[in-house]
C-alpha cells in the first residue's frame, strides 16, 4: 500500500498549489480520504475530507473558502486545492485513507497514512 503526496513547495502569501495524492494497492472506491497537516511544534490537524463516494466533504474552518479537496477514482487520487495561502498555512501535508466510512477528524479510524508533502508559505 503507497499514498504519496506531492505538490508542496514555498509559495508567497496569497498564491495557489495544488497537492495530490496518488495512492495504489488499495481499492480507492471504497475509501474515505481526507488530508491533515503538522506544522513545526504543533499537533496534528485535520485540514479536509471526502467521502468514499466522492459526494461528501468536510473543510477545516481554518481552510474552508480557499482550500477544496476532490477525487478521481479512476486515478485513485485525491487532490487539495489551495488558494489564497497563507504563512500560517506552513506544515507538511499528508494524505489518510480509512476504509468505507469519511475520515475522523481526530484521523482515530485512518487506516493508511502518506508521506507527507512540505507546504511553505512565505515571502
Amino acid at each position: 500500500v503507497q499514498l504519496q503526496a506531492s505538490g508542496g513547495g514555498l509559495v508567497q502569501p496569497g498564491g495557489s498549489l495544488i497537492l495530490s495524492c496518488e495512492t495504489s494497492g488499495i481499492a480507492f472506491s471504497s475509501y474515505g480520504m481526507g488530508w491533515f497537516r503538522q506544522a513545526p511544534g504543533k499537533e496534528r490537524e485535520f485540514v479536509a475530507r471526502i467521502s468514499w463516494r466522492g459526494g461528501s466533504t468536510k473543510h477545516a474552518d481554518s481552510v474552508k473558502g480557499r482550500f477544496t479537496i476532490s477525487r478521481d477514482n479512476a486515478k485513485k487520487t485525491v487532490y487539495l486545492q489551495m488558494n489564497n495561502l497563507k504563512p500560517e498555512d506552513t506544515a507538511v501535508y499528508s494524505c489518510a485513507a480509512a476504509w468505507v466510512q469519511s475520515i475522523s477528524t481526530s484521523g482515530d479510524n485512518v487506516l493508511y497514512w502518506g508521506k507527507g508533502t512540505q507546504v511553505t508559505v512565505s515571502s
